[in-house]
């Protein structure tokens, strides 16, 4: 028998928000392979937990993966530095399956929202699952899809992310440092570390913000960009200081 590694897509934070396919995939595995980053939170691990907890009554062996540090966030070269994190990362988890997971087992990674949308879990994974079919030791892959906080936005916000016709772009803050380029209509902008949403041109544009969807200490608030963006920097920041981290998102859409 062959070894396998289940990617389960747990959801933005809602215990609930986690797929029966999910369910099953969580009380089919041997091993949990746990990626602890270096600023990892309490409020994170727990809520790994009560999802395992929730949906599995035999306990888990589990195998922590210390996270290298993120060096891209200062880098001059950000793809270099992502592409060195992502080496340092494969080499590692390459390390654990070999020595944890046995012939016939089944692994997992938890992974936050979905596996496909802004994670690299999904690409480290291809990459140890190739080297280890050109050795001759082969390991099945299933991916198990989860609720990004994109879709947990809309949801919230009770808004489709589409309009009739109408293309929706997904991007990371730091490609609209200059604004909303002409030809976009409605973009979900992820990790805004910088609060890119104050900082371009507010012209025409409403925005959905929502912070620590799908958890007890949710925030939500819309409206013109130009109205609620200091709203927003204050939420924001009063939230971060009471519990130490931000998990945001928003979307941007023109009138």
């Amino acid at each position: 028998m062959n070894r396998e590694l289940l990617l389960i897509g747990i959801g933005a934070g809602d215990p609930d928000w986690v797929t029966l396919e999910a369910v099953r995939a969580i009380q089919s595995l041997d091993i949990l392979f746990v990626v602890v980053k270096e600023d990892d939170l309490v409020d994170l691990v727990q809520a790994r937990r009560v999802v395992v907890e929730r949906h599995r009554q035999d306990p888990l062996r589990t195998v922590e993966l210390h996270d290298p540090p993120r060096p891209w966030r200062s880098a001059p070269d950000y793809d270099a530095a992502v592409s060195r994190w992502r080496a340092q990362r494969l080499e590692q988890w390459s390390a654990a399956v070999a020595a944890e997971l046995a012939e016939g087992q089944v692994g997992g990674f938890l992974v936050w929202g979905d596996p496909s949308l802004y994670e690299s879990t999904l690409a480290i994974v291809d990459e140890l699952v190739a080297a280890n079919a050109a050795a001759g030791r082969p390991i099945g892959v299933r991916v198990v899809p989860g609720i990004s906080s994109v879709l947990a936005l809309a949801a919230r916000h009770r808004i489709p992310l589409n309009r009739q016709g109408r293309a929706v772009q997904v991007s990371p803050a730091r490609l609209l440092r200059q604004g909303v380029p002409d030809e976009v209509d409605d973009v979900v902008v992820m990790l805004d570390g910088q609060q890119t949403f104050a900082r371009i041109d507010p012209a025409g544009l409403d925005i959905y913000w929502g912070a620590y969807l799908g958890t007890r200490d949710e925030i939500l608030l819309s409206g013109d960009l130009a109205s609620v963006r200091e709203e927003i920097l204050r939420l924001r920041a009063e939230a971060a200081l009471r519990k130490g981290w931000m998990f945001d998102t928003y979307l941007l859409r023109r009138r």
